[in-house]
């Protein structure tokens, strides 16, 4: 075994030093560098939700969608925005993945940055079909 592996419930956790990144839950297995001290540790999901102030915080044509994304989304990516920046800008979509999509590229074609959500990978081809099935219809026909 590395010296980079924590012992956890009977089982070892592999931890990267170099990167700072961790299968654990607690940062205490990461060896930082002299150059990482002072780097906070970030999941995806606070990494997502981050990234998603900051759009909507600089871009007043921001828009975020989806299903459940006004109270946090099934994965709470989206926790805290609605009471952010309003309803109007964070806002709940039936459940409707071809209709979440052509709403975005609506917004979208009106000068607006439409970040829309879909929940799960399962559910993404209905959209697809909206989203590259007139692209398919016009090349299909020259």
């Amino acid at each position: 075994m590395s010296r980079s592996c924590v012992r956890r419930i009977g089982t070892w956790i592999p931890c990267v030093s170099k990167r700072g990144f961790s299968s654990s839950p607690s940062s205490s297995c990461v060896q930082k560098s002299g150059s990482e001290q002072g780097l906070n540790s970030l999941n995806l999901y606070s990494a997502i939700n981050q990234a998603l102030h900051i759009a909507l915080d600089t871009d007043p044509r921001s828009y975020v969608f989806g299903e459940d994304v006004s109270f946090g989304g099934v994965f709470r990516c989206t926790t805290g925005l609605a009471d952010k920046f309003g309803k109007k800008r964070v806002f709940n979509t039936p459940l409707c993945e071809q209709g979440i999509i052509g709403f975005g590229i609506g917004l979208a074609a009106m000068g607006n940055r439409a970040i829309a959500e879909i929940q799960f990978a399962d559910y993404i081809f209905p959209a697809f079909d909206q989203a590259f099935s007139p692209l398919t219809a016009s090349f299909s026909q020259s």
